[in-house]
């Protein structure tokens, strides 16, 4: 695949690698909401989440650019991050609505 079509694939999958970074750890958000935890396990939790990302962030940049970190792989990541943030935003303003509503009847 030549040059500029494999550059716009591992942008693709560095959106892609950063909106699952930021879903994974809304997750943990809402077991943490679910279950209330300790300063300390929460520390744990955030130190397994950060090093489960490094590796799965290092596993996509070894498979799409040989391990070659590129600037826009890491633009990639950084704009799947805000586009789930924004999903996020969205769906909750959208729960809120409908909750409000049906609370009405």
């Amino acid at each position: 695949m030549p040059g500029i079509e494999k550059e716009f694939i591992t942008f693709v999958v560095a959106v892609i690698s950063g909106m699952n970074a930021r879903l994974i750890y809304r997750c943990l958000e809402c077991v943490r909401e679910i279950f209330k935890h300790s300063l300390i396990v929460t520390g744990i939790e955030d130190v397994l989440f950060w090093l489960g990302i490094a590796f799965y962030f290092f596993v996509q940049i070894y498979q799409t650019s040989n391990g070659s970190i590129r600037w826009y792989f890491v633009l990639g990541i950084v704009a799947g991050v805000f586009l789930a943030t924004l999903l996020l935003r969205k769906m909750q303003k959208i729960q809120e609505k409908f909750l409000h509503k049906n609370n009405k009847k």
